[in-house]
């Protein structure tokens, strides 16, 4: 004979299925068909509605049991996916404080926002004592701009294809230089956020060591020192369109220079870590554990890499 708990187990097992499947529950049509009064229902729906806020803390997923006014009846809503699991708000942290991008005033905030915001509130004690220490021994970069804003106007720049105009500190000899561009991408790397751009100025590019380049010029975003948004927008073909994705994989320290080919030999242990700091690299031979290697690179900062490898690596002509 079933006891009452198990009724009640295989009632709630049976109403969460049919609003999992997106079906509506009517409680005069359960207490029908289960033979049981309206209110029994009401409690199996208070029991799953419930469970569903547990979910939250469980699987980052929120539901919500809700009353449809219309269709006379009860029937879940997935309103959004926004909580993070543990271990997912603990790699973004991680990941952020390692960048060492922003000042830590904007570290601080930026991460006290995620936290406040993307964990369920009974993990948010855990997740902050994990980074407490990392946090409070964060070092922020040497220029100490504040450059989020100026960063989102450059996004927007790139999304409706306009001209900006900006001044900019110059790396190799700290002149400030104007220069009207096309921007096209922002990067990240090595502690620096980046915008690439065409620059439209014959008279600037004349200087360059690469004429008619395919590829952008590259700016770090922290020594950009005023920058105008125009009202001149620019088109750049479809078949000419620039691709991060392409570049990513070919650049290295985001420094500029003509697209090449190296070839050389790894003596290390670890042949992975190569393959992961150049995406294009491709094994060529290997013996007695030496490895041949090539790779398409873009520029000159692959020079840097491959001079702090020291022994591990001898450079091919």
């Amino acid at each position: 004979m079933v006891n009452e708990s198990t009724e009640k187990a295989e009632r709630i097992l049976g109403i969460y299925t049919k609003l999992m499947n997106g079906m509506i529950v009517n409680k005069a049509e359960e207490a029908n068909n289960y033979k049981v009064n309206e209110r029994s229902i009401q409690r199996d729906i208070d029991d799953i509605r419930n469970y569903l806020d547990l979910g939250i803390g469980r699987d980052g997923i929120i539901n919500s049991l809700i009353y449809d006014r219309v269709k006379k009846g009860y029937r879940l809503e997935q309103i959004y996916k926004q909580k993070f699991t543990n271990p997912e708000i603990l790699a973004i942290c991680k990941i952020l404080l390692d960048s060492r991008a922003f000042t830590k005033k904007e570290m601080t905030k930026m991460i006290d926002k995620l936290i406040e915001c993307c964990v369920p509130k009974k993990n948010q004690k855990l997740v902050e004592e994990l980074i407490r220490n990392e946090e409070f021994h964060y070092i922020e970069p040497q220029h100490k701009s504040m450059y989020i804003e100026k960063m989102w106007n450059i996004g927007q720049a790139i999304h409706d294809n306009k001209f900006i105009e900006i001044d900019y500190l110059r790396t190799k000899d700290k002149v400030i230089v104007h220069r009207k561009i096309k921007p096209l991408a922002i990067m990240f790397s090595e502690y620096y956020f980046y915008m690439l751009a065409f620059i439209d100025d014959d008279e600037v590019k004349k200087d360059f060591d690469v004429l008619n380049d395919s590829f952008p010029t590259i700016y770090r975003i922290d020594r950009i020192q005023n920058i105008d948004v125009t009202d001149e927008y620019f088109k750049i073909p479809y078949s000419s369109r620039f691709e991060e994705g392409e570049f990513r994989k070919r650049i290295q320290f985001m420094y500029g220079g003509k697209l090449r080919k190296i070839q050389f030999k790894y003596y290390g242990f670890s042949v992975e870590a190569v393959l992961d700091r150049l995406p294009t690299a491709q094994i060529l031979d290997e013996s007695n554990g030496v490895y041949t290697i090539s790779a398409e690179v873009f520029g000159d900062g692959v020079d840097m890499w491959l001079r702090s490898q020291g022994d591990l690596i001898k450079l091919e002509k």
